[in-house]
């Protein structure tokens, strides 16, 4: 495989996971939450991801699929790895901790309102804030390697439908970052170091690209980028539903994140009519 085009990939993978320092800067810098924002960048987010799953990765898969495999069993392959990608990325969901997953929504202004509004149990235990500081790095760190896998193997595939997905998972992390740095910022008391672990804990998305370059690149066919790609299409219609949709509701109006879905499905659309 051309070695600019790996670059290309690992790149725009980097880029994304790394958005998760765009929330941490929020939540370092300002002291309000724009929601109205967010709902409308979340349901943007959302409608990208799901008509690219639906319109474009799945029927590049299932092509693929029955292409090794034969019409019956090439399109049961594809419907199999698509389900098998929401059960992945639902059972990682599944467990973690509530308060510890960053798919949680936080706001900004959690920040500011200080570690007298926790709980007296969890207040005054700061070893539980110090492991709830760790738990969610982590949490962040496995949501995002099955992301870095999706958004490689796009570009890899088709650079254009890589930038579009990595945009979407990009906008996905702001709020995310947010989400961590609150809990980190509880466990340490300090921004910095709340801004620094959030921000650090996106390179798990660039290492799920890497995962995927090193183990599934050497057998690499049209099965593989078969099932791989069915599955990732599954992942990001479970991101979609299960995160995105429901913080953009929860972050503004109900009409708001509903234009957001529509703009990021004609934006994706009319990008892929372009390159027809």
């Amino acid at each position: 495989m051309d070695t600019n085009t790996v670059l290309f990939a690992f790149g725009l993978t980097l880029f994304a996971g790394l958005a998760t320092g765009i929330g941490s800067a929020l939540a370092f810098f300002a002291r309000t939450t724009n929601t109205k924002f967010l709902s409308v960048a979340l349901g943007f987010s959302a409608g990208v991801m799901l008509y690219v799953s639906f319109v474009e990765i799945f029927f590049k898969a299932k092509d693929a699929l029955i292409e090794s495999y034969g019409l019956t069993t090439g399109t049961w392959a594809t419907v199999g790895a698509f389900f098998g990608g929401i059960a992945l990325i639902g059972l990682i969901d599944k467990f973690v901790p509530n308060y510890e997953n960053p798919h949680e929504m936080h706001s900004i202004e959690e920040m500011d309102q200080g570690l007298e509004n926790l709980p007296d149990n969890e207040a005054h235990d700061f070893g539980k804030l110090r492991r709830m500081g760790v738990f969610t790095a982590l949490a962040i760190g496995i949501h995002n390697f099955p992301e870095g896998l999706a958004t490689f193997t796009a570009a890899l595939t088709d650079p254009n439908l890589g930038i579009a997905i990595a945009v979407a998972i990009a906008i996905h992390n702001i709020p995310e970052g947010i989400a961590v740095s609150v809990p980190i910022y509880y466990a340490t008391g300090s921004r910095l170091k709340a801004f620094k672990l959030s921000f650090l804990s996106g390179v798990s998305e660039p290492l799920g690209a890497l995962f995927g370059y090193l183990i599934l690149m050497p057998f690499f066919s049209p099965a593989v980028f078969g099932l791989l790609f069915a599955s990732v299409a599954g992942i990001m219609v479970f991101i979609s539903l299960d995160q995105l949709l429901p913080a953009a509701e929860e972050f503004g109006e109900h009409h708001l994140a509903i234009y957001g879905v529509v703009a990021g499905m004609a934006v994706m659309a009319l990008s892929l009519l372009m390159f027809l």
